[in-house]
């Protein structure tokens, strides 16, 4: 990258989104090259681009411009106006929004908020130079509607903790740990196995279940025995929070949705960052990655599939450590920085 390099993440707010695929895994580097990077968050309040824009235009003429899922409207308009100043603009995007609009699985006030962006995205796309999405699935969506779209699947920023919580399992009477760290717009799929759940708590005695979701878990799964329900974290805290917890299995179900189609295989990464073997539904993007039996277990929309896989890691601890520490090196490998890295390194 060119030492004159500038860019800006000109942010709605999707930290998370952001510092994956750009500021906490390429920034850095890019920095240390000699490019400028910065970010500049797109207030939502009256006039916001108005009052700032000219000040923004004066700092950063001729940057190339990153713009996350959205811009608030303002912004927008303001952007459309003075596009010609600026550079390279990416459009960067790790979720259907269109999808998540009209998917009735979804909480309504989450399907309202994607309709919005849904809305405006057309004028994003048409001042985006390229559309970097974090799969091929969900790229397919956009390459009818850009020229450039390009993929850039998600990297591993925690660090891969060592692997010590399993064998102490393995030999000793310290409970399993289950975790299911997904958000609230994956509440149908996790209530999809929630049989398998309540089986599995009901018929063992060693094992604990964390479902963070906080006072939105659903109902019959807080009313079993051995379940925590920690509170949904902000981003940063979460990523804290990620590298301080250990798991022995994590879950991650999702079911056949057009929202599901364009997710990425993150959750592969971070289940790894917990020091778990995962056990995922048997369709993309999971089946790019997880080899069943090797480096985690791929199970079938039945709920009695998830809880012959959840048995088959609890009664065979010595193939789980085994299957754990491949899916360690997998997501040390397939998520690698470098690879994020040389991506931005190539704009």
């Amino acid at each position: 990258m060119r030492s004159e390099a500038q860019w800006v993440v000109l942010s709605d707010g999707g930290r998370p989104t952001e510092d994956i695929y750009f500021l906490e895994s390429a920034a850095p580097v890019l920095r240390q090259q000699g490019a400028a990077v910065n970010r500049v968050v797109a207030s939502r309040s009256l006039g916001a681009a108005f009052m700032h824009g000219r000040s923004f235009l004066r700092r950063y003429q001729g940057a190339n411009l990153l713009l996350c899922r959205s811009l608030p409207l303002g912004w927008l308009r303001w952007l459309e106006r003075n596009r010609n100043a600026f550079g390279y603009i990416v459009y960067l995007i790790d979720d259907d929004i269109a999808a998540a609009a009209v998917d009735a699985t979804l909480p309504s006030a989450y399907r309202k908020r994607m309709a919005g962006i849904a809305s405006l995205q057309p004028r994003l796309l048409a001042l985006a130079d390229e559309v970097v999405a974090c799969s091929d699935q969900l790229a397919s969506y956009f390459t009818p509607r850009h020229a450039k779209v390009s993929v850039l699947t998600p990297p591993l920023l925690a660090p891969l903790p060592s692997q010590e919580h399993l064998s102490v399992t393995a030999s000793s009477e310290t409970p399993w740990q289950i975790g299911f760290h997904g958000t609230r717009a994956h509440l149908q799929d996790l209530l999809h196995i929630a049989p398998a759940l309540e089986a599995l708590q009901q018929q063992r005695d060693d094992t604990e279940l964390e479902i963070m979701l906080g006072q939105h878990i659903p109902k019959r799964l807080a009313a079993l025995p051995r379940v925590k329900a920690p509170a949904p974290l902000p981003w940063q805290a979460f990523q804290q929070y990620q590298r301080q917890r250990r798991i022995h299995i994590g879950l991650a179900p999702l079911l056949a949705t057009p929202f599901n189609r364009g997710k990425s295989f993150i959750k592969f990464l971070d289940i790894a960052a917990m020091g778990g073997v995962g056990i995922y539904s048997n369709r993309y993007p999971y089946t790019e990655v997880v080899r069943h039996g090797e480096n985690g277990l791929l199970a079938g929309d039945s709920p009695d599939e998830w809880h012959t896989a959840m048995q088959q890691l609890l009664n065979h601890p010595e193939a789980t450590v085994k299957m754990a520490k491949q899916a360690a090196m997998d997501a040390q490998r397939i998520g690698d920085p470098a690879h994020t890295i040389t991506f931005w390194q190539a704009r």
